[in-house]
């Protein structure tokens, strides 16, 4: 199980920051159902593969997975990857639409979390690396864990 990087989160999607240039970040709500939530509880959900696209006008999180619970007969007919609805401001969705179609960016989630008892997912605008700006995210990662060893000793 990865280690969460705050009590509040749900799920984290660390390898956005490796492969995107992060430019603008936002938090949307998502729409789920109650065996959903419950399974969030638990941590049973995962974003990483996950994306943000653009259909009848409206912003959808493809990809993402989560589980129903461990001996639950509810829900026998679930589907644990479906297509969920980002909930956002209208001006919200335009800005990222326009974006998406043509700036060339992508829209990409980041986390799941928390806020009071809703889910929240926050998303960014992302502009994909090429190789060797992933050496130098590397390389700066290397120098900065020296430099923090350096001052530990």
């Amino acid at each position: 199980m990865p280690k969460k990087s705050s009590p509040s989160t749900i799920c984290d999607n660390r390898r956005v920051g490796f492969d995107y240039e992060l430019l603008e970040k936002f938090e949307a709500g998502l729409e789920l159902t109650g065996w959903e939530v419950k399974s969030l509880r638990n941590s049973r959900g995962q974003i990483a593969g996950a994306y943000v696209k653009w259909l009848d006008s409206e912003l959808f999180l493809i990809g993402a997975r989560i589980d129903a619970q461990p001996g639950s007969t509810q829900n026998a007919s679930y589907e644990s990857d479906r297509n969920r609805k980002l909930l956002l401001h209208r001006k919200e969705i335009n800005k990222i639409k326009g974006a998406i179609q043509t700036k060339g960016l992508s829209c990409v989630p980041l986390n799941l979390h928390w806020k009071n008892q809703l889910v929240k997912c926050q998303i960014a605008l992302a502009r994909g690396k090429k190789i060797h700006d992933k050496r130098e995210s590397i390389k700066q990662k290397d120098m900065q864990r020296d430099a923090d060893r350096s001052i530990k000793y």
